[in-house]
């Protein structure tokens, strides 16, 4: 069975990578090649992209043209973008709409043959998804800034989320890679 990673950037505070909170100038400002090289390998181990449509809007819009060393994974690796509203999901090669029951179309997806999920929506997504307890691997980039403001990536819960560090990957320039499993798995 398949694992649904939840891959995602936040600052050391946690927050995430909000247009407006100025994270994401910090992410795109670190130039690390041994970084970059790493993380777009990871890309590779990935058997499709989820996402909701938000995201799936914005990465559209840029993915299909970019020659960023991302690039090539973001467009050849299937997609999936949970929505209930989109109609149909052609202006990004590979990806298809999922709009079901969130919970059931991820199984659904886990019981397919094939190469591990990784969600990289927003933090929406990111929140129904950890709401709903299927997420199996947090893989959190940690960047050396915080912020202050922003939305944080694990919504308001009900109890803690025990979890367990797995790995942990420090790059030249402070990015950490911090890879963790639910406590109990």
């Amino acid at each position: 069975m398949r694992k649904l990673i939840l891959g995602f950037y936040v600052s050391l505070d946690g927050k995430s990578a909000d247009a407006d909170n100025g994270i994401r100038d910090v992410m795109m400002s670190i130039d690390d090649p041994e970084q970059e090289e790493y993380f777009v390998s990871r890309l590779w181990d990935a058997g499709a992209f989820l996402m909701g449509r938000n995201s799936y809007e914005a990465m559209a819009a840029f993915w299909p043209t970019s020659d960023h060393p991302s690039a090539r994974a973001m467009n050849e690796i299937p997609k999936v973008v949970f929505s209930r509203t989109m109609k149909s999901a052609d202006e990004w090669p590979e990806t298809r709409i999922a709009d079901g029951d969130t919970a059931e179309e991820i199984a659904k997806l886990k019981a397919e043959p094939g190469k591990d999920l990784v969600a990289c929506g927003g933090t929406a997504f990111m929140h129904s998804l950890i709401r709903l307890g299927v997420v199996d691997e947090y893989r959190l980039w940690v960047l050396p800034a915080a912020t202050g403001k922003g939305a944080p990536l694990f919504p308001e819960l009900d109890e803690p989320l025990k979890l367990r560090l797995v790995k942990s990957t420090a790059f030249p320039l402070g990015i950490l890679e911090l890879v963790y499993v639910p406590a109990d798995s």
